[in-house]
């Protein structure tokens, strides 16, 4: 499969068809009315945000402190939860197109997402503090009720957040398709600056609820804030709903990839004669049952499959360093001058650099454009995001061992008092901030690479298959971690302590992301004559 170095991307200029734009003109909606959409969607994907960070944010300490899991559980159920949110928007998207329809499915996935942020606090709720009868016997939820439940939540927050990021929040709602190579680039940054941007909120004010505060009532205000989205989506259901145009689907992609198989099938039985590709085999003179050019669109797409593998084995080493982190912070003194820091907040570290890496990114390419007339290399980005990966677990590497040196000492976390080293949490900033670069110039970066290299028509299913291989490598990383601890298990010395969890996903976070610094120049080759000439800004 030949391949090519990303720094030759060249900008690319997304055409209008003359035929459709007086269609477009006439169907424009008034201004007020735009307005009115555009806040009501903001509205509704910032209330989504916050519930699944105000989910996701604490997970890990109520998993270990309320359900009673150890560190490897909890760090396994936190990125299987993460990766579940992330590949649903995917699933869910092709039933609402291909099957019971884009409303109905908005409304059954705003239900889900109510039942299961409702069903999460009755998990944390504190039996215990109020049902205790004449006898004084504690009455609380048995551990299988707490586990149903807790899954069960979990499960129905997670569809109803894949039906809401793919019905009211699709990234083809922010019409894309005009803009150059650096134009995409800096959409990209201000849009997961806005995403980090309001996690910083949930981080801080969430986390501090949960764990200080008032602990069992921290996950009800998740469930406040799906009363706010329902209340949105009521307000404004006929102006959320974005209808995308009716050009691939996931079904039709891979329907491709099945009719070639049995076509070869067929023709080494039956049929004589050479293609080029064995894609080819489903084009309809050959015998198959697709267009010539939809065929061709797989196959562009089929060479940007190295691409997503990568991402896959890039995300699941990087997807696992947040987890072991917080356990490593949960055992570090939280104890500032008197104040009890959350753990959840020392993520606010981490996403401190997306918060000031956007703009200034946002300034060198408007410089760096302005003088050489060319955008900045995703190369160079993603290449500088996996060194700054591989470095931030080899310090945190070097952290645990300088932890484990320090004398024990008793802290108070949700009420219950747990032995940490005396070593200050503060001393494991580096790290996140390394992380935190990591993220803000590889994320930005694969985006553009996808969506740039793909078809205009199969533009959106790209971008599927790579939010495929991000969810992909969340279920892959909990995999890595559940085998060590069970090879690890092997010895009673190791099993359930924390280096154990730390130190082993650190080593293999730390050799995938070095491994990793050359997969940049494993791109497909370039579309051709897709999207016609290059537009100057």
């Amino acid at each position: 499969m030949a391949v090519i170095d990303l720094t030759d991307l060249q900008e690319k200029s997304f055409l209008k068809q003359a035929t459709t734009q007086p269609q477009r003109a006439r169907r424009r909606a008034p201004p007020r009315r735009r307005l009115q959409g555009v806040v009501c969607v903001l509205l509704v994907e910032l209330c989504e945000r916050f519930t699944f960070f105000g989910i996701v944010c604490n997970m890990i300490l109520f998993c270990t402190l309320k359900l009673g899991y150890d560190n490897v559980q909890a760090a396994a159920v936190n990125l299987v939860f993460i990766g579940a949110c992330t590949l649903t928007p995917v699933l869910v998207g092709w039933v609402a197109e291909s099957r019971l329809g884009r409303t109905k499915v908005l409304y059954i996935c705003a239900l889900l997402h109510f039942i299961g942020t409702a069903m999460l606090p009755v998990v944390a709720f504190p039996f215990e503090d109020f049902y205790i009868d004449t006898h004084h016997i504690v009455h609380s939820l048995a551990r299988r009720e707490q586990t149903l439940l807790f899954y069960g939540g979990l499960l129905s927050a997670s569809l109803g957040i894949g039906g809401i990021r793919a019905i009211l929040c699709p990234l083809s709602a922010y019409s894309l398709q005009d803009c150059s190579q650096r134009q995409l680039l800096s959409f990209f940054n201000w849009f997961y600056w806005l995403v980090n941007l309001n996690s910083v909120v949930v981080f801080v004010g969430i986390a501090y609820i949960q764990q200080s505060v008032a602990k069992n009532l921290g996950f009800l205000i998740p469930f406040t804030s799906v009363l706010l989205a329902l209340i949105t989506i009521h307000m404004a259901r006929n102006k959320l709903i974005y209808q995308p145009k009716k050009v691939g689907s996931l079904l039709a992609t891979f329907g491709v990839f099945l009719n070639s198989l049995k076509m070869c099938c067929v023709r080494y039985r039956h049929l004589s004669g050479e293609v080029s590709s064995w894609l080819d085999r489903a084009k309809e003179h050959n015998g198959g049952g697709y267009s010539e050019a939809h065929v061709e669109n797989v196959k562009t797409l089929v060479k940007l499959f190295p691409f997503f593998a990568l991402q896959l084995l890039y995300r699941a080493s990087v997807t696992q360093i947040p987890s072991g982190y917080y356990i490593q912070t949960m055992n570090s003194n939280l104890n500032l001058n008197g104040f009890l820091l959350p753990i959840a907040a020392m993520n606010v570290i981490s996403i401190l650099p997306l918060l000031v890496l956007a703009p200034f990114l946002e300034c060198v390419s408007t410089c760096f454009f302005s003088f050489r007339r060319v955008s900045l290399s995703p190369t160079a980005l993603i290449i500088a995001g996996h060194l700054c990966a591989a470095f931030s677990a080899v310090v945190a590497g070097i952290s645990e061992l300088q932890r484990k040196r320090y004398p024990m000492v008793e802290q108070a976390l949700s009420g219950k008092v747990l032995h940490v080293s005396s070593m200050p949490c503060l001393q494991l900033a580096p790290q996140y901030i390394l992380l935190g670069m990591a993220e803000a110039l590889v994320t930005p970066a694969c985006s553009l690479v996808t969506f740039c290299l793909a078809p205009s028509s199969i533009r959106g299913i790209s971008m599927h298959f790579l939010a495929l291989s991000y969810g992909g490598g969340c279920f892959l990383g909990a995999f890595i971690i559940q085998v060590v601890y069970l090879v690890s298990g092997a010895l009673e010395m190791v099993r359930n302590s924390l280096v154990a969890c730390v130190v082993n996903c650190v080593a293999i976070s730390s050799t995938c992301s070095a491994g990793l610094n050359v997969a940049p120049s494993f791109a497909p080759q370039k579309r051709s004559g897709d999207d016609g000439q290059a537009s100057e800004d």
